[in-house]
């Protein structure tokens, strides 16, 4: 995700027409790119950093008021709908479902700031569910032309409606990529970093040299699927349930 996140900001850049800093000239003032971006998890922060050392002016959203912290400290605005509840807070931190009061809101919310976007970089996923709709084909049209969308959750359905997974399209003069495997682009950083996270967690596991498995332990029991002949993953046994 931090690999895409940074990736992502680049991809956009060479596509984009314009300069993504600010600068001052004798042939005169060059205003910033506007960058949007959707989700502030792993990959939405680290596109916020990347942007903004590109020079650009940074806006993000995301349906967890918690996040906003983080996303400022980096040098960006945090664009929020206004609610008496965090309700798009979920377990562990990631995001859940909203209501449909909610989800209308942030919709208006988001038209509105993406007509103005040369870049919108999306990364809003739900943990075991399709990547919610973010993006409307009426947003789309309201974009200005040689504006970028880099749809991260392309591999779960995407966030934007016109998204096709590992294609690049051109609609109403909007490139929308649909890149699913960006990581794979830089090997190296992605090989060291995927097994770095395998030997730490295997590492966790292990006491004296021998695995144990503590269920107690919400990061163990967490990462794990079936148990002793018995599906301990919930969303894995409702999407069982569904077949069935």
């Amino acid at each position: 995700a931090n690999i895409a996140g940074y990736k992502s900001v680049l991809m956009a850049a060479t596509r984009l027409g314009i300069y993504m800093p600010l600068l001052m000239t004798a042939a005169g003032t060059i205003r910033p790119a506007k960058v949007l971006i959707l989700g502030a998890g792993v990959a939405g922060l680290q596109a916020i950093a990347t942007a903004k050392r590109l020079g650009s002016q940074v806006e993000v959203f995301d349906v967890r008021p918690i996040v906003k912290e983080q996303v400022e400290s980096l040098g960006a605005k945090f664009i929020e709908v206004e609610s008496d509840s965090n309700e798009g807070v979920g377990e562990g931190g990631y995001a859940k479902e909203t209501s449909d009061d909610y989800k209308q809101k942030q919709q208006n919310l988001i038209h509105e700031c993406i007509s103005k976007s040369n870049i919108v970089i999306t990364t809003a996923l739900i943990p075991g569910r399709p990547a919610p709709l973010l993006i409307l084909k009426s947003m789309v049209e309201s974009m200005k032309p040689g504006s970028v969308i880099m749809d991260l959750a392309a591999e779960n359905g995407g966030n934007c409606e016109l998204t096709k997974k590992d294609e690049i399209i051109i609609y109403n003069q909007v490139t929308i990529d649909g890149t699913s495997n960006i990581p794979g682009t830089m090997p190296v950083h992605a090989s060291e970093l995927y097994g770095k996270n395998i030997s730490a967690f295997l590492t966790y596991m292990s006491k004296n040299g021998k695995l144990e498995l503590d269920l107690s332990d919400e990061i163990i029991s967490g990462a794990m699927f079936t148990h002793e002949g018995k599906i301990t993953d919930q969303q894995t046994k409702l999407a069982i349930e569904e077949l069935n």
